[in-house]
């Protein structure tokens, strides 16, 4: 029997877990939720996924701080090599937008979508990073 695939949905908008949830679990993914990034940390120790799913404005830690604890801290060295996810609203300033892009392509983020997202397009990025990662 084939292992689920598990991924882990990081952001602080409940919404958003709901429509990701519905998206991924269509396809048969076995999907995990985390409301802030100390809390997400903690489920990728707990629950091991193959991909995250990382919103990058969140109080506490925003996604570009836990993506870059996650790929260089020592302490998350045994997931480092988890693909991540980035997604996040469109900022009305393309010149933020350009340097958001940029901050978090830096932090080691394999990919990066705009909510509100194209469930075709979610799956279609979700397929790619996990057929890179295997």
């Amino acid at each position: 029997m084939q292992k689920q695939i598990k991924i882990l949905s990081i952001d602080d908008d409940p919404n958003i877990h709901t429509a990701v949830k519905k998206v991924l679990e269509s396809k048969s993914y076995q999907v995990v939720t985390a409301l802030d990034g100390d809390e997400g940390l903690r489920k990728v120790v707990e629950e091991k996924p193959d991909l995250i799913i990382l919103d990058v404005i969140m109080p506490g830690k925003s996604g570009f701080e836990v993506c870059k604890e996650l790929k260089t801290h020592h302490k998350y060295h045994s997931f480092s090599q988890i693909p991540v996810l980035m997604l996040t609203v469109y900022p009305e300033d393309r010149e933020e937008m350009h340097l958001s892009m940029r901050e978090g392509m830096t932090m080691e983020a394999e990919d990066y979508l705009h909510k509100p997202f194209d469930p075709d397009e979610l799956l279609n990025r979700v397929g790619e990073l996990l057929k890179e990662k295997s």
